[in-house]
C-alpha cells in the first residue's frame, strides 16, 4: 500500500520539471488580462483562434450576453455542431497538465465544457473576452478546487468527481436527487485498469498508486442517477443547457458519455453532444430514445450550471 509521503513525494517530483521552464511559465501565465495557469505555449493550449473570434462576432450580433445562462450555452454547442470529434481532446503533452480549447476538434467532454466557459465568459465585460479568460474559467470547472497545478492529478478525470467538487464552490447544481434520481454504487477503477489509454499515464505509470487512491475516493461519493427507463416522465423537468452525463452498467467506472440538454423548436428535449458514431458534434434523437438505445447505458444524471463569479478569474493569493 503506497503511503501518502510518497504520492506527496511524486507529486513534488512532477512539480520540479514544470518549474524547470520558469521562463515559459511566467511568460504564458501573464499574457491576459487574469492569471490562470498556463503551463504551455498559448499556440499548444488553445486550437481554433479564427473560430473563438467568429463565436464571439455571432454572439455579440445576436446579442448572446442577454440570454439566461442555460440558453448561452445551448447557442454556442448549436454554433459547434458539425466541429469534428476526436477522442482524448484533454490529453495535450507527456509530462505538463494544462487548461487547453480546441475549436477544431473535441470529444464529449471537451465540447460540453467549451460550451459552457465560453456561455460563461459572455457574462462579463467584453474586454475580457480573450483566449485567456476562456482557458482560466475551463481551469475553475475542470481541475480540483478550481487550480491546476501542472500536474496530471490536479484535473479532475471523473465526472461524478467534478459535479462534486464544482457543487461545493456554487459553481453547479446537481439536480439529479431532486428529479426522483436513485443512488448508484461503482468500484471506479476505470483509469487505472485503462492506464494505456491516457497519454500521461503511458508517460508517467508512476502516477498510478495516485490514481488509484482518487478513485477509491470517487468511489465513495453519494452518487445518484435517474434509470433511463425513468428519463422520459422526468423530461419536462429538464432545463436548456442542463449537462447530462450518462451512467454505465459497466461496474467500474459511474459515467461513460455528456452532452448538453437541448429543447428543440418543437419543445422535444434533445441531446447535443460530441458524437464518436456520427463523428462530429450533434443534435441527437430526444434524450430518453437516446439513452435506451445504447444497452450498456444505465440512466443519467441532470446538472444546472451557474454563472462563475467576478472574482474567480484571479487567483488565490497563493497563487501570486
Amino acid at each position: 500500500m503506497i503511503s501518502h509521503g510518497s504520492v506527496l513525494m511524486k507529486w513534488m517530483a512532477i512539480e520540479r520539471k514544470i518549474f524547470f521552464f520558469p521562463f515559459l511559465f511566467f511568460l504564458f501565465l501573464h499574457l491576459g488580462a487574469t492569471n490562470g495557469a498556463v503551463f504551455l505555449p498559448l499556440s499548444r493550449v488553445f486550437v481554433g483562434k479564427e473560430k473563438f473570434e467568429e463565436l464571439i462576432e455571432v454572439a455579440q450580433k445576436k446579442d448572446w450576453p442577454s440570454l439566461p445562462l442555460g440558453e448561452r450555452i445551448v447557442q454556442v454547442g448549436l454554433f459547434l455542431v458539425g466541429t469534428p470529434y476526436r477522442h482524448y481532446t484533454l490529453e495535450i503533452d507527456d509530462q505538463v497538465e494544462s487548461p487547453s480549447v480546441n475549436f477544431y476538434a473535441m470529444d464529449c467532454w471537451t465540447f460540453y465544457e467549451t460550451s459552457l466557459a465560453f456561455a460563461r465568459m459572455l457574462h462579463f465585460d467584453a474586454k475580457l473576452w480573450t483566449p485567456q479568460t476562456l482557458l482560466r474559467l475551463i481551469e475553475i470547472e475542470r481541475y480540483r478546487n478550481g487550480e491546476c497545478t501542472g500536474s496530471y492529478l490536479s484535473r479532475i478525470h471523473f465526472l461524478e468527481e467534478l459535479f462534486d467538487d464544482n457543487q461545493k464552490r456554487g459553481l453547479v447544481v446537481d439536480k439529479t436527487k431532486t428529479l426522483h434520481g436513485v443512488p448508484i454504487y461503482r468500484e471506479v477503477k476505470e483509469m487505472t485498469e485503462g492506464w494505456r489509454q491516457y497519454r500521461y499515464l503511458r508517460h508517467n505509470p508512476s502516477l498510478l498508486p495516485a490514481m488509484a487512491l482518487i478513485e477509491q475516493r470517487v468511489s465513495r461519493l453519494p452518487v445518484y442517477h435517474i434509470p433511463k427507463n425513468h428519463i422520459r416522465s422526468i423530461e419536462s423537468k429538464i432545463s436548456n443547457g442542463d449537462i447530462i452525463a450518462i451512467t454505465t452498467l459497466d461496474p467500474h467506472s459511474y459515467t461513460s458519455h455528456v452532452g448538453i440538454a437541448y429543447k428543440d423548436r418543437e419543445g422535444i428535449l434533445r441531446f447535443l453532444h460530441a458524437s464518436s458514431t456520427h463523428h462530429q458534434v450533434y443534435i441527437d434523437k430526444r434524450l430518453s430514445d437516446y439513452v435506451l438505445s445504447i444497452p450498456n447505458d444505465a440512466g443519467i444524471i441532470v446538472v444546472e450550471p451557474k454563472e462563475v463569479p467576478l472574482g474567480l478569474l484571479y487567483p488565490s493569493s497563493s497563487r501570486k
